[in-house]
C-alpha cells in the first residue's frame, strides 16, 4: 500500500476590482483627515479670534482671556446695524428678482423654440468670461450715467448681472428633466403657458429653485468689488464692503474684524442650513438624461 503526502498549497486573497488595500485605505484616510483639518482651520481660528482682546489678537494660544467686547463694539460702536439693513435691502431684492428671472429664463430657452434663442444661450454663457476687475469700470460709467451710484438699485442690478446667466443656464438643465408631457397635460386642462410654469412645473423645480436662491443669496451677501466701488459713506455700505472699515492703511482692528465676519457668516450658515438637502439635487439636475 503506496501512501502519498499531498501539500495543499496556501490560498491566496484575491482583491476583487476596485478594492483598495489596506495602505491604501490608511492613505486616503490620512488624506482625507489632513484635507479636513486644513479647510476647517482658518474659520475655527477666525471664531476663536473674535472672542479674544484686542491685544491676543495674535497670540497663538487658543483663549486666555474669554470677552464678548468685539461683538458689542461692533454692534454698538460701529454702523454694523446700518450695513446688516443695506445688505438685507440688496440681498433680499436680489434674490427674489434673481430666482424669477433665472426661472422663467430657464423656463423658456427649455421649452420654446424662438428666434434668437442660440445667440441668447452664448450671450448668457459669455457674460460669464469677464472677471470682476474688467467689469468694474463700465459698470461704474453706467450707473453714473443713470444716477444710481451710491444707490440700493445700483447694486441690485449689478449682483443680478452677475448672477442671473448662471442660474438661468443651471434651470435650463433642471427644466430639461422635467417631462414636456406635464406642459402639455396643463394645455390640455386649459392653463396658458405662464399658468402651466407657475402651478406645474415650479413645484417640481423646488431643489433647482433652492440652488438658485442659495447661489443669488451669495453673491449679494458676501460680494466686496462691486459694494465698494459704488458705495461711498459708511452709513450706505453693505456688510461686506463694511468690513474694510476695520482694517486698512491707517487702522487695524483684527477683533472687530474677526467678530464682524462672524456675524456675517452666521446668516450664510442658516441660508445653507435651509436648502442643503436640496442642493445635491438641484446642482446634479440636467446632468443625465432618462
Amino acid at each position: 500500500m503506496v501512501s502519498t503526502n499531498t501539500q495543499t498549497a496556501p490560498t491566496r486573497k484575491v482583491r476583487a476590482r476596485g478594492e483598495r488595500s489596506p495602505l491604501a485605505s490608511a492613505g486616503l484616510h490620512l488624506t482625507l483627515l489632513v484635507a479636513t483639518l486644513v479647510a476647517v482651520f482658518p474659520p475655527l481660528w477666525l471664531v476663536v479670534t473674535s472672542f479674544k482682546p484686542k491685544t491676543d489678537a495674535f497670540d497663538t494660544s487658543v483663549i486666555k482671556n474669554f470677552t464678548l467686547g468685539n461683538y458689542s463694539h461692533v454692534v454698538s460702536d460701529t454702523q454694523f446695524l446700518a450695513w446688516l439693513g443695506n445688505s438685507l435691502v440688496v440681498v433680499g431684492i436680489t434674490t427674489v428678482v434673481g430666482v424669477f428671472i433665472s426661472a422663467t429664463t430657464g423656463y423658456a430657452v427649455s421649452r420654446f423654440r424662438f428666434p434668437g434663442l442660440r445667440p441668447l444661450m452664448w450671450l448668457l454663457l459669455i457674460t460669464q468670461m469677464f472677471p470682476v476687475a474688467v467689469l468694474i469700470v463700465p459698470l461704474y460709467n453706467l450707473l453714473a450715467s443713470l444716477g444710481m451710484l451710491n444707490q440700493p438699485v445700483g447694486l441690485v442690478i449689478t449682483y443680478l448681472t452677475v448672477a442671473v446667466p448662471f442660474c438661468a443656464w443651471m434651470m435650463k438643465g433642471y427644466f430639461d428633466g422635467i417631462p414636456a408631457e406635464i406642459d402639455e397635460a396643463g394645455r390640455v386642462d386649459g392653463l396658458t403657458p405662464f399658468g402651466t410654469f407657475w402651478r406645474l412645473i415650479m413645484p417640481l423645480a423646488k431643489p433647482g429653485l433652492a440652488v438658485t436662491a442659495f447661489y443669488t443669496f451669495i453673491t449679494g451677501w458676501g460680494e466686496v468689488a462691486y459694494a465698494s466701488a459704488f458705495m461711498t459713506g459708511e452709513e450706505n455700505l453693505t456688510l461686506a464692503g463694511g468690513l474694510q472699515t476695520f482694517v486698512n492703511q491707517y487702522t487695524a482692528d483684527w477683533g472687530s474684524l474677526t467678530a464682524a465676519a462672524v456675524l456675517i457668516a452666521a446668516p450664510a450658515a442658516v441660508v445653507f442650513g435651509l436648502v442643503q438637502r436640496h442642493l445635491v439635487s438641484g446642482l446634479t439636475a440636467g446632468a443625465t438624461k432618462s
